[in-house]
């Protein structure tokens, strides 16, 4: 199909201004019909805010537990994000030719950030709360590298010191990744470690050991709560509350974009998830419409080979190895669980943010789980017609709307698409190198690999029946 052979809805890329930027951040928690489940302590009963306060700072306890629908953001914080925010929203108007779809695409392009991801929205406010706290270190993990990535540059603007746990496969993999937090003055060191307890005990059993998320949240947080100063806490780029709170600017902006050129409301909303930040970042504003009656599809895309929402349980798990973090209500595959070495490692974590769970236990996201080597041919085709090269992890975004769009093709309908791009891959160009190669396979997650990766759960307490459904 010729370029000339459809003209374009509207605009191809919609910008708000600074001043059209979202000042609040949006609180799914208060408008599910029913109550989330709380985390537990070691004891089984309810964590405090006064338990949290070992690795959180008070603002951020205050978000985690808030039931208040919307919270203003403040204005330093909005200084920061003015940089890059508010991001462009993308008519994929080359991607519709190629597939011949009636479908009207569009992508929520959060690579713009410095960190090239969405990671910055919640790592620029942790590091704001912490350094009005009285903060002056900040400890942490990360898969593929983007939240360290995140966290390392908005430290470096409050004057911070910045500790980063990589997940030893991802450090390998990706080394750039680790020069990225370098220049921004964070320390790199990939785990499983041997400068702490829970490194060195990982170590012990594996020397081998590729690591995992929950490895390195076990060293990052063991590390802040040894610090008897109290002046080390520690961040986390995904799955708390307040991490999805501050994400939710992306979706508001989406819907401001939409409605600023004259565009109805989505037929689909999709976005990838691993942890759930950037899911709930553009879905949660929109899963707020479906609540009040709005018809919309919410896809949350996950691999196939860590399918935490498509096949595992619902359940109380630990968020991290060694059990230094409260037991949280979610869909889990085990906190024991390592995932395959697959390139998109910022979506290899054993379990999904609370908030998540529960939008797909009521019904209001539906998980799909898609294999590595279907993403990075949607994702070649999306680099070969729109032009930018994605994240290993935005690929699942990309794979599920071009199913969606050739779908929307063979039913002969118009529906309008929203994907979340949730990062560029300009520094996982390796992955690209092995797709091309060759050297790729998909991973298929077994019914016996559930089984064996839920044994370190079975003493835990369990959610009631009637939620856990």
């Amino acid at each position: 199909m010729s370029i000339h052979d459809k003209k374009p809805y509207g605009p191809i890329r919609v910008v708000l201004s600074e001043d059209e930027m979202p000042r609040q951040w949006y609180n799914l928690a208060a408008d599910f019909k029913t109550p989330m489940l709380p985390p537990l302590g070691p004891d089984g009963k309810p964590v405090t805010p006064d338990m949290l306060s070992a690795i959180f700072p008070a603002p951020l306890i205050e978000q985690e537990v808030s039931q208040e629908r919307w919270i203003d953001i403040p204005e330093p914080v909005l200084e920061i994000l003015a940089r890059w925010r508010p991001s462009p929203l993308h008519r994929a108007v080359a991607l519709e030719r190629a597939l011949g779809t009636p479908a009207r695409i569009y992508f929520k392009n959060e690579s713009v950030s410095p960190a090239g991801s969405h990671k910055p929205n919640t790592a620029v406010a942790q590091a704001y709360y912490n350094k009005i706290s009285g903060v002056k270190k900040l400890t942490t993990e990360t898969g593929a590298g983007q939240w360290g990535s995140a966290l390392a540059f908005s430290c470096s603007l409050m004057g911070m010191e910045c500790k980063i746990y990589m997940v030893k496969v991802s450090f390998e993999q990706k080394p750039f990744r680790k020069l990225m937090m370098q220049t921004w003055g964070g320390t790199c060191i990939p785990s499983p470690s041997p400068y702490t307890e829970a490194g060195r005990s990982v170590l012990a059993k594996d020397p081998d050991c590729p690591g995992s998320l929950a490895i390195a949240i076990s060293e990052a947080v063991e590390e802040a709560v040894t610090d008897k100063t109290g002046s080390t806490k520690y961040a986390l780029g995904s799955v708390l509350n307040h991490v999805m709170l501050h994400q939710t600017i992306i979706g508001q902006e989406v819907k401001a974009q939409l409605a600023k050129i004259g565009e109805r409301t989505p037929d689909s909303v999709i976005a990838c998830v691993g942890g759930g930040s950037n899911f709930a970042g553009l879905a949660f504003p929109f899963v707020k419409d479906k609540i009040e009656g709005a018809n919309i599809d919410i896809i949350a895309v996950e691999p196939a080979s860590c399918p935490t929402l498509t096949k595992g349980v619902f359940a109380y798990d630990l968020g991290d190895m060694s059990g230094m973090t409260p037991l949280l209500p979610m869909h889990t595959l085990g906190h024991e669980f390592i995932a395959p070495t697959i390139h998109a490692g910022g979506l290899r974590y054993h379990g999904m943010a609370p908030l998540v769970s529960k939008a797909v236990l009521d019904g209001l996201v539906e998980p799909r789980s898609v294999h590595q080597l279907e993403c990075y041919e949607a994702a070649v085709t999306f680099a070969r017609t729109e032009g930018i090269i994605a994240a290993p992890e935005s690929s699942h975004a990309i794979a599920m709307a071009i199913r969606e769009a050739k779908q929307a093709k063979e039913e002969g309908k118009e529906k309008v698409i929203v994907f979340g791009l949730s990062g560029h891959g300009l520094m996982d160009l390796a992955g690209y190198e092995k797709y091309f190669a060759g050297q790729l396979r998909d991973y298929e997650f077994s019914g016996e690999d559930l089984n064996n990766s839920l044994k370190c759960i079975e003493g835990f307490p369990k959610p009631p029946a009637a939620v856990a459904r």
